[in-house]
């Protein structure tokens, strides 16, 4: 055996792909085949109000617990004309588990309630039944799920009705007592008036820029273990710092084991308030580097998401900003710092033309190691006269992680899908039909929505880890799981809502490249407790209780990666 021979038989050996040439990637778009007809209202008028240029997202979550991910779509209204407003509807689908989804909203009690913006969804009663919560400009409503394929509001009883205009949201045990607490970014205060913004002697109206309004503050709600919440903003330290902030994730990035939350602000510079235990937060992000860009200047925040890119075990940030000022990429040094990453990454310069609002780390070819997505849209619907070579509705964009360190774009090839141009709000991501590869769910402003179906064909395993707790938080917000296979070891963390407006499968998905099996799987929960399993076979879904090990396990549902698994 030649010396190259013998070093590619030993990268294989450990899970480590190592073809000439990665393979291709390819999203279809597959909206219309399965059943998603969705429109979004966005009410635009001469106005301009700022809230129409803004919403709105979505989720993937499994309503009923029949394993197959269900959609909500978040509706907006309108400021302007009552009649439009009645017309807003947002939409829940149930998974038919045969790649078509069927619209259950009508019978599942869920109504038009303010102008919608985001949601997330969390089991905040600890009955077994996920439950969902929807923020909006003028009102946010918590709905309560039956059981049946119905929800109820109970908004009022459990205390979480904002009035503020509220953005992202996510559901997370802050303070490590066993049921899901809740915050909620709020973006500004347009006390009553819309200003003119444009050039008036052109006759040119835009929407206005964030800065003109006064910035507000965000809200952590503490939840008292029966769905009944208290509104703890100000003895937190939350409420002391205001920001236009939009995107949220929920993220544990000093490895203390207590959950952290990361903010993105628009025009201002980020939050980062790091967990000091009993409710109580400190705002590091400035000393964290995490605030501005090296230039010293704030971005045009939206989006955000938390990952290890370059799998050295810290979970790195990224965050989706204004054209002509690239995404941002803050690298995790570890004891509380992060580096600016975003040239070193490839990132910067191909994001320079593009909005950005949803942003996600996840593993699109299975080869182990996490891409980006974006989703992109510019605010001004009429950008060509505001800025030449603008555009309002822009193409995805797709960074595909090609060393560890460095992303290359590849939008433009990675199927029907990614070329569409829309504009672009949330991006969420979740396996869909369970054949173990990521779908995408892209909302948009003032369109329909895209189901972008994973059809790349990738020759990597993979892994699904769903957790489940006996008490308590029983979806393990807040879990951090670590997959050995070969040399590789992959971090992922059990979050529920990120990025901006949505919400992602609440199942762990780890691409497996060559290997077929994880070596090790390590699970710390949120009591504290770590769980180990060992040598668990590739290409399945994995149920895995707390202290019971794997309580279910099922083949994934491709019969090409079925195959495979059985030769």
């Amino acid at each position: 055996m030649t010396p190259r021979a013998s070093v590619l038989v030993a990268l294989l050996a450990c899970g480590i792909v190592v073809s000439g040439a990665p393979e291709a990637i390819r999203f279809t778009d597959v909206t219309r085949e399965a059943g998603i007809d969705f429109l979004h209202t966005n009410g635009a008028s001469p106005d301009k109000h700022l809230v129409e240029t803004m919403g709105s997202g979505g989720l993937f979550f499994d309503y009923d617990n029949d394993g197959w991910l269900d959609i909500f779509l978040v509706d907006g209204g309108s400021l302007a004309d009552p009649a439009v407003d009645r017309k807003a509807r947002p939409r829940l689908y149930h998974n038919r588990g045969n790649g078509t989804f069927e619209d259950v909203t009508e019978r599942s009690g869920i109504r038009h309630n303010g102008y919608g913006m985001g949601a997330c969804a969390g089991d905040v009663d600890n009955d077994g039944l996920i439950d969902l919560y929807v923020t909006s400009f003028g009102g946010n409503v918590l709905y309560r799920n039956r059981g049946d394929g119905t929800f109820v509001d109970v908004t009022r009883s459990a205390g979480v009705g904002s009035t503020r205009w509220s953005a992202s949201c996510a559901f997370a045990d802050l303070d490590k007592d066993g049921d899901l607490d809740l915050f909620v970014t709020n973006y500004v205060d347009l006390g009553g008036r819309t200003p003119f913004c444009g050039d008036a002697k052109l006759g040119i109206r835009s929407y206005c820029h964030p800065l003109n309004y006064r910035p507000l503050p965000n809200t952590l709600y503490r939840n008292d273990g029966h769905g009944v919440f208290t509104d703890v903003s100000v003895a937190s330290g939350i409420a002391a710092y205001r920001g236009n902030s939009l995107g949220v994730v929920v993220t544990d990035y000093d490895g203390d084991s207590w959950p952290d939350i990361f903010v993105a602000n628009d025009s201002l510079p980020n939050f980062l308030f790091r967990n000091t235990h009993d409710l109580h937060f400190v705002e590091t992000a400035l000393g964290a580097g995490v605030a501005v860009a090296t230039d010293g200047k704030a971005r045009a925040g939206m989006g955000v998401d938390a990952g290890d890119y370059n799998g050295d075990g810290r979970l790195d940030l990224v965050v989706a900003n204004l054209d002509f000022e690239a995404h941002s990429l803050f690298r995790n040094l570890g004891d509380g710092l992060f580096a600016y990453a975003t040239g070193d990454s490839g990132i910067g310069f191909a994001s320079l033309p593009f909005v950005g609002f949803g942003a996600a780390f996840l593993d699109v070819d299975n080869d182990g190691q996490l891409d980006l997505a974006f989703a992109n849209g510019h605010i001004f619907d009429n950008a060509p006269l505001v800025r030449s070579g603008a555009t309002y509705a822009q193409r995805k964009l797709l960074f595909r992680n090609t060393t560890g360190r460095r992303f290359t774009e590849i939008g433009r090839t990675a199927g029907p899908g990614f070329a569409l141009e829309k504009v672009g709000r949330g991006l969420a991501y979740g396996d869909i039909d369970n054949d173990g590869d990521l779908d995408l769910l892209v909302t948009n402003n003032g369109q329909t929505a895209d189901l972008l179906r994973n059809d790349s064909g990738h020759s990597g395993s993979a892994l699904l880890v769903r957790l489940l707790t006996a008490k308590g938080n029983r979806d393990a917000i807040g879990a951090t799981i670590r997959v050995t296979a070969g040399s590789r070891t992959q971090v992922r963390e059990i979050r529920a809502g990120s990025s901006y407006l949505v919400q992602n499968d609440l199942r762990a998905h780890f691409g497996l490249g060559a290997a077929t099996r994880a070596d090790r799987i390590e699970i710390l929960w949120p009591s504290g407790k770590t769980e180990i399993l060992r040598n668990v076979a590739a290409n399945q879904i994995v149920t895995v209780g707390e202290g019971r090990g794997i309580q279910r396990a099922s083949p994934l549902v491709h019969s090409r990666i079925a195959d495979r698994s059985k030769s």
